[in-house]
């Protein structure tokens, strides 16, 4: 009986929890390029958005039943995926943010060429003792990554200065440019309003908009026609609401935040941590500048006029609502921001340079899978950038 030839094109499985926010917009970016170019992509998830548009993409995708932080279910989510991957027989796995790293690392062991990105560490969301075991289990965890990818080089020395003794190579995130690009400004609010000001991101404490809330009062002093828009849901909606004052519009979760940024005249996002956040590259694109809190790769996602302009400390209402007030109230700088901003993106953070990036990472790794280096040599106490 004649028997197909087995299929030579390797197979990378993608580990992801969480399912929402940047990392699945990441995972489905990586997944579509290395489609095209030629790998098999499977990936494994608690389904989902994301596990909707793997699907579409050509991907295969396999459930994982996993929570998103971790707790006493851990040892069962980590036994089934060491099933699934048994199931899969990967050449290599790259685990997505701190849940699919942990259980992703346990359950491979080293044993297939790992990836791992953390999307902003975990110990970076915690305090205290969790923090400190946060830390401990990165350390030891690491020597089950043949690579760190950081999406910026602040990310890699937070990792570095927390202990965690690895390779790294810092990969910026990238968005599409195409679809994140200057179009009509669309009728989502009432003309005759003021400017408007739009957050996109997670409800949640690592976002920050506890902060913008309070420092809003005090940008309406200075511009008391401005609105503002919070894009997105979370856990912190209801707590959100009963700061926010009568200008402040929550809008949901959207599928395409592109209109809210074509809608804004200027784009917040006072995160207490991050990588790299995407909202505000993706603002970029749409030719918006973007004010930010000066935290993990912020710095690094803006040219050198914007840094001036629209960084300030977290944490701090007070410079928050100096900067949003000073660009609401200068219309032509702030087109002139956008427009750097643009420029800027298209040059630097076009989603086809990152995803070139890591399937040349993956190669690399692939090409030195049968002759396995100590998992963390003491020169990789320094970055190694792809």
């Amino acid at each position: 009986m004649h028997q197909s030839a087995p299929d030579p094109r390797p197979r990378v499985l993608h580990l992801a929890q969480p399912v929402d926010g940047g990392v699945a917009r990441v995972v489905r970016d990586l997944a579509e390029a290395q489609l095209t170019a030629g790998l098999r992509v499977c990936a494994a998830c608690p389904g989902g958005e994301l596990a909707d548009s793997l699907r579409e993409l050509g991907a295969e995708v396999r459930l994982w039943r996993a929570v998103r932080s971790p707790g006493p279910g851990l040892p069962g989510e980590v036994r089934r995926l060491a099933r699934l991957i048994a199931e899969v027989r990967p050449e290599l796995v790259h685990a997505h943010s701190a849940k699919a790293g942990l259980a992703g690392r346990l359950a491979v062991r080293g044993r297939v060429p790992t990836v791992f990105q953390p999307h902003a560490w975990s110990f970076e969301a915690v305090d205290g003792p969790t923090a400190a075991l946060a830390r401990r289990w990165e350390r030891w965890g690491a020597r089950w990554t043949d690579r760190v990818v950081c999406v910026s080089d602040a990310e890699r020395l937070t990792g570095l200065r927390a202990g965690v003794r690895a390779a790294y190579t810092v990969v910026p995130n990238g968005v599409d440019t195409e679809r994140f690009a200057p179009g009509p400004r669309p009728a989502l609010l009432a003309e005759s309003g003021g400017p408007v000001v739009v957050c996109v991101g997670r409800l949640c404490r690592q976002k920050g908009q506890d902060v913008l809330l309070r420092a809003w009062p005090r940008v309406l002093g200075r511009v008391p026609n401005a609105r503002l828009v919070l894009v997105g849901d979370g856990p912190d909606r209801e707590t959100l609401r009963r700061l926010a004052h009568s200008s402040v519009r929550f809008a949901g979760a959207v599928a395409d935040p592109v209109p809210w940024y074509r809608a804004a005249d200027l784009v917040v996002l006072p995160s207490r941590w991050e990588g790299m956040a995407l909202a505000p590259l993706e603002a970029l694109g749409c030719g918006r500048p973007a004010v930010l809190t000066d935290v993990g790769g912020a710095r690094e996602s803006l040219p050198a006029a914007l840094a001036a302009h629209c960084l300030v400390p977290p944490d701090d209402p007070a410079a928050l609502a100096g900067a949003l007030a000073a660009l609401l109230s200068d219309p032509p700088l702030c087109a002139a921001l956008g427009e750097q901003g643009r420029r800027h993106v298209t040059a630097t953070h076009d989603v086809r340079h990152t995803t070139a990036r890591i399937t040349d990472l993956y190669r690399e790794l692939l090409g030195g899978a049968r002759a396995r280096a100590p998992r963390v040599p003491s020169e990789c106490r320094e970055s190694i950038h792809s």
